[in-house]
Formats: structure tokens, C-alpha cells, sequence
């Protein structure tokens, strides 16, 4: 007897599908400053992946993780994983400023962000992790060219 078909499944939501019910559900001025941040992630950096991690947090990568938007009671946080290692010249970091890899933005309600420095940061996220991932594959490519010249040698 030939055994009954799975039924079928249901695809699991996109994580931009995730992120949008996630800013609903929030029904107050912290859904509407992630949807905010969010917007001006993707007018600065087009080509931005969104994902969902570490239960619900939104998070954005372009060749690795750019930043992370949670949501507290006071503030929305925006945690860039390699901020300590990205200009800041209009002072945007206020929060995570004792690690030596982390950086975050948190903000409160009524606060105002300055679009173009915030723009600029994530832009330089973007262009930080695709120039580590360069140069990984260079030294990847050196590393191989040492090995092809010592199996040769």
C-alpha cells in the first residue's frame, strides 16, 4: 500500500514579510521610526539583504552583517557589527561605545536623525564588508599561488 502524499507545506514567510508584520504589531512611534531606519537602509544601500535572527531582530548584511534594529521600551537600537571600525563624523554612535567591534545608534521617540550622516554610515558598512571580503579573496589567491609555487619547486 503506497503511502498518502505530505500535504503540502506552507512556505515560510520572507523576512521582509518578518520585518513588516514585526513594525505592524509594534502600532506605535517604535514601529514607525524601524520603518523609518529601514527606508533609509535601502535608499542607501540598494542591494541590502534583509534576514531575521536571533529571534525576530531584524537584521541587514551586504557581504556580512551591516546592522541589527531592535526594539526596546525606550528606544529603537540600530547595532552596526563592525561599527568601531567606521567613520563617524557627525557623532551618530551613542550607545555600544566601549567594545572594540560594535557601535549603536539608539533612538528615542520624538528624535530626529540626520538622514545623510545615517545614510553615509550604512553606505560605509556596506563598502567596509566588501572590502573585507576583497580582501579575503586575495589572500586566498596568494595563499594558493605560494602553494602552486612550492609544489612546484
Amino acid at each position: 500500500m503506497a503511502a498518502a502524499p505530505a500535504p503540502p507545506q506552507e512556505a515560510e514567510p520572507s523576512a521582509s514579510a518578518l520585518i513588516d508584520a514585526k513594525i505592524r504589531d509594534l502600532a506605535d512611534w517604535r514601529g514607525a521610526t524601524l520603518a523609518h531606519l529601514r527606508k533609509l537602509m535601502h535608499e542607501a544601500v540598494p542591494e541590502v539583504v534583509e534576514e531575521v535572527k536571533w529571534m525576530g531582530v531584524p537584521v541587514w548584511s551586504h557581504a556580512g552583517i551591516l546592522c541589527t534594529g531592535e526594539t526596546y521600551k525606550q528606544a529603537v537600537k540600530m547595532t552596526f557589527a563592525k561599527g568601531a571600525s567606521l567613520p563617524d563624523p557627525k557623532g551618530l554612535f551613542n550607545s555600544s561605545l566601549e567594545g572594540n567591534t560594535r557601535r549603536a545608534i539608539d533612538v528615542r521617540e520624538g528624535e530626529v536623525v540626520n538622514e545623510a550622516a545615517l545614510k553615509a554610515l550604512f553606505r560605509a558598512a556596506a563598502d567596509f564588508n566588501s572590502l573585507q571580503v576583497e580582501g579575503k579573496k586575495a589572500a586566498r589567491a596568494a595563499s594558493a599561488k605560494r602553494t602552486l609555487a612550492a609544489r612546484k619547486a
